[in-house]
């Protein structure tokens, strides 16, 4: 909860990263608040007792909106995929800027590697953006089990974060309306 309070203020591509992962964790414990309790909450060493009541019942809350949503197995709260629809609108702002040609530039740039993700079974249905998050959190997921990454594959990562990095950057500006469009 303290991790993703910062990580939204701060970055909103690493945010939805991070709640991504917390629903793989969720999952990854079937739902069980006694072992999230024990795996995840209690090995906290700096955490009040209160803090750990706090981060619990965001850990439930979390649960009940998956459960609520449809989302046990796979896919995403609504809460995180609200996050992936602003992204797309300011993504699609930026570009239609004339004021914004270095995004443009990083857009295009990462645009060969996101047309290759979607022939290679991304879902096309989905926005863009969702295909660059979904190549970086498989890539994440990669190196937190130790298997190898390919160089093209680092190559195509490098350039996507890079166009989620100045993303993110113009969101904070956008959200606290520095952001001049026109």
């Amino acid at each position: 909860m303290y991790i993703s309070q910062h990580l939204k203020k701060q970055n909103i591509a690493e945010y939805l990263l991070y709640m991504w992962q917390v629903e793989d964790l969720i999952r990854a414990n079937n739902f069980d608040m006694e072992k999230i309790r024990k795996t995840i909450i209690e090995p906290y060493p700096s955490l009040t007792e209160e803090q750990k009541k706090e981060l619990a019942q965001w850990y439930e809350d979390l649960i009940n909106m998956m459960h609520d949503e449809g989302v046990m197995e796979k896919g995403h709260v609504q809460i995180n995929k609200n996050i992936i629809v602003w992204l797309t609108d300011l993504h699609l702002r930026l570009l239609r800027s004339p004021k914004f040609t270095y995004y443009s530039a990083a857009y295009y740039k990462a645009l060969p590697f996101i047309v290759e993700l979607r022939t290679k079974g991304a879902n096309k249905e989905e926005p863009e953006l969702e295909t660059c998050f979904e190549a970086l959190y498989g890539v994440l997921m990669l190196k937190l089990q130790k298997k190898e990454i390919s160089e093209e594959t680092q190559k195509a990562v490098k350039v996507i974060s890079d166009l989620l990095a100045i993303l993110a950057g113009y969101y904070i500006q956008d959200k606290n309306g520095e952001l001049d469009l026109d």
